[in-house]
């Protein structure tokens, strides 16, 4: 049966955008970020995102890919994302024209529950803030991979609304301060 990994960034103190949502307070680490998007794009095949972050991989990836002035670390994950098929969760969405995008036919759960019967590889979750607390809410997680900024935003939008038990079965720290965590849910 297919996993559900969620990939986050978020700060010491648990938020993944800061008040007005922003990111900008992240710790750039090419290190990390690569160690993570390799071994994220080793396991995953499908995306699971919500409106506000699909519309924000639309605006970004396809340009990406294309942009002669793009690294070629860059262009590599941009395509990786353009070709992976996405599921985009939203009540407000008629239709998606990023590559490989499709609006999910059910409810988050349902969804999950039947792309988990079809053949593949892990899917991801990638926020918006919403999208994460309901995935956890109903507990579709089955692996955390979340990047620890050293950075304490005093709040925003956290990661977490409800309590969940996690164990941790890997940790990296990084030169930065950044801290690559892995967690499973206790059930």
């Amino acid at each position: 049966m297919r996993r559900v990994v969620l990939f986050v960034d978020t700060s010491l103190d648990g938020f993944m955008g800061g008040p007005d949502g922003g990111m900008d307070w992240m710790v750039p680490d090419d290190e990390v970020d690569k160690e993570f998007t390799t071994g994220l794009r080793e396991d995953v095949d499908t995306i699971l995102t919500g409106r506000v972050t699909y519309q924000s991989f639309e605006g970004f990836w396809p340009a990406a890919a294309t942009d002669p002035s793009s690294p070629p670390d860059l262009v590599e994950i941009a395509n990786w994302m353009l070709d992976t098929p996405k599921v985009v969760f939203s009540n407000t969405l008629d239709k998606v024209e990023m590559k490989n995008s499709r609006l999910a036919t059910a409810g988050i759960a349902e969804e999950v529950a039947k792309l988990r019967q079809e053949p593949g590889n892990a899917m991801v979750v990638f926020g918006g803030a919403s999208t994460v607390q309901e995935f956890i809410k109903l507990g579709l997680v089955d692996e955390y991979r979340m990047k620890v900024h050293p950075v304490a935003l005093g709040g925003g939008l956290p990661v977490f609304k409800d309590r969940v038990r996690l164990t941790l079965t890997r940790s990296k720290p990084y030169r930065s301060g950044v801290l690559g965590l892995y967690y499973e849910p206790v059930r």
